[in-house]
């Protein structure tokens, strides 16, 4: 019998068939992301294992925070909120969606001092040097980009100042997001005291994590007392007092016991990322403050989509309106489903996103549902010149997020990330005169007679094909 190399190569492939095959059924994931993992690797012979294992879907089982004693210690409190400050404070309705959080996070729902959204860069850092000026015991910071530019300067000396004064500082920064933050660059916080952490970063023994799992969050604590997050990184990009064509985006400011909970969220990422349990925050006194919000992380360790399924909750709830800001529109099936039922049953639907967003492939991606939503009755516009990197979401009177996290699979799934919802009427006031200021400087975008050419519509339907990369 003479050899043969093809039969040789046909059973190799078959047998890296098979182990693919083995591999992402037991990923569990849905039968159409699955059946398009299969059919894509297969016709990719033993590069597709290395592909799927770099860029395929991946479970983690995270080194949580060590927080067995101090969620012993705080089990009475969380129990108070849920059970007694939920029934004082929501209509049943609203109590059944901080239930779903609280199931979902394990994190109650809490009360604040001080609740305000700061719209641009200019705003949200001023506020937050001068929080992080007054500050006496301790500042944490939690960042996917900071950048070696003006803005990420002048934090660095600042923080190198609190920290001489003897405050705790500690920064935690993505390894992807903040690639030119070193520890030369941070140096002087170093020297002064300071710590200094990178979240997943890149190293020969941990190369899947690499592009996805990263930390989106963008948190600065003071004292346990004073909190931010949002969409605004550390970057003169997001300033337009630095520069013109800067980002427009919106963040937010917190104050008092709702503070602790984007406290423990930092600390959890913190021991994860180094294994230190770093809690200096006594827990706060709960009565204090008129402001009830539900702070939301989610991740990818979590099997539940917390954020994602708290707002199709919401949305799917909704009898008037549902205003979306976002700079990525990637919708899943049931995100799109519930926006166009809405819209189908009368309720006000409006969609602001970038006329052009930092990625291309994203922006044609996104025009690809707009047909089917304007159909179905959804008005859309498109904000520009400036990138719209704000993330918003307002439904009725009665929920208001705002937080790190785009309209899209990679948000929802793939990156750590978390929002702040608020129950207040005031609150989705305050949100909806930024929605209206931001549509005056956006063009409403409009079904034409005409059928629109091919050279438009074709690169639109092939970027979404990437959708549950993007």
């Amino acid at each position: 019998m003479s050899f043969s190399w093809g039969f040789v190569l046909s059973i190799a492939w078959a047998a890296y068939l098979v182990v693919l095959a083995v591999w992402i059924v037991l990923q569990k994931r849905s039968p159409l992301s699955t059946l398009s993992w299969l059919l894509s690797m297969g016709a990719l012979p033993y590069v597709g294992f290395f592909i799927y294992y770099i860029f395929g879907p991946q479970k983690i089982e995270r080194r949580r925070l060590n927080r067995k004693q101090s969620q012993l210690a705080l089990e009475s409190h969380r129990r108070y909120w849920v059970d007694r400050v939920a029934s004082d404070h929501l209509a049943p309705a609203k109590q059944q969606m901080a239930r779903l959080i609280y199931n979902t996070t394990g994190y109650p729902p809490s009360l604040a001092t001080n609740y305000r959204t700061l719209s641009g860069g200019r705003a949200t850092f001023a506020e937050i040097f001068a929080a992080i000026g007054e500050a006496r015991r301790f500042v944490h910071l939690e960042y996917y980009i900071y950048e070696r530019d003006a803005t990420g300067l002048a934090l660095r000396d600042l923080l190198v100042l609190k920290a001489r004064e003897g405050v705790h500082v500690r920064l935690l920064v993505d390894a992807l997001g903040s690639p030119d933050v070193n520890r030369r660059f941070m140096a002087p916080l170093l020297d002064a005291g300071g710590e200094l952490q990178f979240f997943h970063a890149t190293s020969f023994r941990r190369i899947r994590p690499v592009l996805n799992m990263r930390t989106h969050r963008k948190i600065v604590v003071c004292d346990g007392e004073v909190g931010f997050t949002g969409g605004v990184n550390i970057t003169d990009e997001g300033d337009l007092a630095r520069r013109p064509d800067a980002y427009h985006d919106l963040h937010l400011r917190i104050d008092g016991p709702a503070v602790y909970w984007l406290q423990q969220m930092f600390l959890e990422d913190w021991h994860y990322t180094c294994g230190e349990i770093a809690d200096e925050t006594p827990p706060p006194d709960l009565q204090k403050g008129h402001h009830l919000v539900h702070i939301i992380p989610s991740g990818p360790d979590n099997i539940h989509a917390p954020l994602l399924r708290a707002m199709m909750a919401a949305i799917n709830e909704s009898t008037q309106r549902i205003w979306l800001t976002t700079p990525y529109f990637v919708p899943d099936e049931p995100a799109l489903f519930a926006l166009i039922s809405a819209a189908l049953r009368g309720v006000d639907v409006r969609i602001l996103v970038p006329h052009r967003s930092d990625n291309l492939v994203v922006t044609l991606a996104a025009r690809s549902w707009f047909g089917e939503l304007l159909r179905a009755g959804a008005r859309i516009w498109e904000y520009g010149p400036r990138m719209l990197h704000a993330k918003t979401l307002l439904v009725d009177e009665d929920y208001s997020f705002v937080g790190t996290a785009n309209f899209d699979n990679r948000s929802f799934r793939l990156n750590f990330e978390l929002a702040v919802l608020s129950y207040d009427a005031s609150a989705a006031q305050e949100l909806a005169h930024q929605f209206e200021n931001d549509m005056l400087d956006a063009e409403e975008v409009r079904i034409g007679p005409v059928r629109r050419p091919m050279h438009q519509r074709l690169p639109e339907a092939l970027a979404r094909l990437a959708a549950p990369l993007l």
